[in-house]
């Protein structure tokens, strides 16, 4: 494993630091939209705007790739997206913020898809598990740091703009000098939700849930903890503790969920963080290392929740479905992330900060009693021993599915090696 990780360590580096700009990135953006007195439902809308260029990006990006080559695409959107972040500074407009944020979107998903490419074909039927893992631990792991870069110069200034684009200007040096060959170009997805729809309402429902919270953390995450008086390290304490829990839970409740009724452990973590957000609802104003200690815990069952709900989806469908209806979920992921935004900031602007976290416990809660009504009308389709096993997911581009262990090489795009691994839904 290590020879693998070695391989492809300018991979790794490249998207270790453009990640870590963009951790900065989204964090900076609220709070500075808060110091310049846009409304709460405006910051939602420009945060938003991210979640759909993201979700656009996936239909633009691969004819792009396949015209000029992966290289090439990388370094014309890391420059793309580096410039937007100096204009960030130079034009300080809702309107203008919107439009930059996504073609942020757009071109981030562009580069996730050509490492993920790259990444797809160094991996083989032994290796594809544990790489798989190891890069969304890195993905997660550079998320959570860059938060901290918000210390490095006031908000209001155009210092954390220049890092965020120093950042994504030097996530293209490992990229441009890698000699790992490039791979086949990545197709545009021809996605049916017809098939999810049939197969598993619960698993739709699971990932909408996924996409329409954190969509709203993400978005005004850091707006909800500059309203609750945290200090620019207390905004990013808070940011981070979601995201490491996130990182560092997933592993034991995906365990867990591998050895019991799927849809049960999906119904469970629905209501534990339901709970967990009425927990940071009573922390606020009482202690800040226990609204920390809640969000930590918080982000380990809500981070959750996409896994589950692509494990429950991968227990319904033949091997030879699989990686369509993962494409499906990642959709509908995409749908919920960009609606969450624009919904959390309007009820913020409506009601007050704290509703944020009402919202997401509410959520939550219709998510767990459709769970329930699930249960009552259907009886699992596999039995735990014929289960696949849970791998932890975050959201990224269709060309990292391809990489999930549970999918047939079989299945995969023009680029993927190795023998095909064990059926998902034997």
């Amino acid at each position: 494993m290590l020879g693998t990780v070695s391989s492809i360590s300018s991979l790794l580096a490249g998207v270790a630091i453009l990640l870590t700009g963009m951790g900065l990135m989204g964090t900076m953006l609220a709070v500075r939209a808060s110091v310049e007195q846009f409304s709460d439902g405006v910051t939602g809308i420009v945060m938003a705007a991210y979640f759909v260029g993201f979700s656009v990006g996936a239909y633009i990006c691969p004819p792009i790739i396949r015209r000029v080559g992966h290289i090439r695409a990388f370094a014309a959107m890391a420059s793309i997206a580096s410039t937007t972040a100096i204009v960030h500074a130079m034009v300080v407009d809702p309107y203008i913020w919107a439009v930059l944020r996504l073609i942020t979107g757009a071109c981030l998903l562009g580069l996730y898809m050509v490492i993920e490419s790259w990444l797809n074909t160094l991996s083989s039927s032994e290796t594809r598990g544990r790489l798989f893992a190891f890069y969304m631990m890195v993905t997660l792991v550079a998320l959570g740091l860059g938060q901290f870069l918000i210390l490095l110069g006031d908000v209001s200034t155009f210092i954390n703009f220049g890092v965020v684009s120093v950042l994504l200007s030097l996530s293209l040096v490992p990229i441009a000098m890698t000699r790992v060959r490039e791979p086949a170009p990545v197709e545009a997805p021809k996605l049916s939700l017809k098939l999810l729809k049939r197969r598993s309402p619960l698993g739709m429902a699971g990932a909408f849930t996924a996409g329409i919270t954190t969509g709203a953390f993400w978005g005004v995450g850091p707006l909800f903890a500059h309203r609750a008086g945290l200090s620019e390290a207390g905004i990013a304490a808070f940011m981070s503790a979601v995201i490491f829990g996130g990182a560092l839970l997933q592993w034991p409740i995906g365990h867990l969920s591998d050895n019991h009724d799927r849809r049960k452990v999906l119904v469970g973590v629905c209501l534990a963080s339901a709970l967990l957000a009425i927990a940071m609802l009573g922390a606020l104003g009482v202690s800040t290392w226990l609204l920390f200690l809640a969000a930590f815990v918080y982000g380990g069952f809500a981070f959750t929740v996409y896994g589950l709900s692509v494990a429950h989806v991968n227990d319904q469908v033949e091997s030879g479905e699989i990686l369509e209806a993962t494409k499906g979920l990642l959709l509908v992921h995409g749908i919920g992330a960009s609606f969450g935004p624009v919904m959390a900031g309007f009820l913020m602007g409506w009601l007050g900060y704290q509703v944020v976290l009402v919202y997401a416990a509410v959520v939550f809660l219709l998510a767990a009693l459709y769970g329930v009504h699930r249960l009552a009308a259907r009886e699992p389709v596999a039995t735990v021993e014929e289960q696949a096993d849970y791998v932890p997911m975050a959201r990224t581009s269709q060309a990292v599915l391809e990489m999930d262990p549970r999918v047939d090489a079989d299945e995969a795009a023009p680029g993927a090696v190795g023998p095909a691994v064990r059926s998902a839904a034997s």
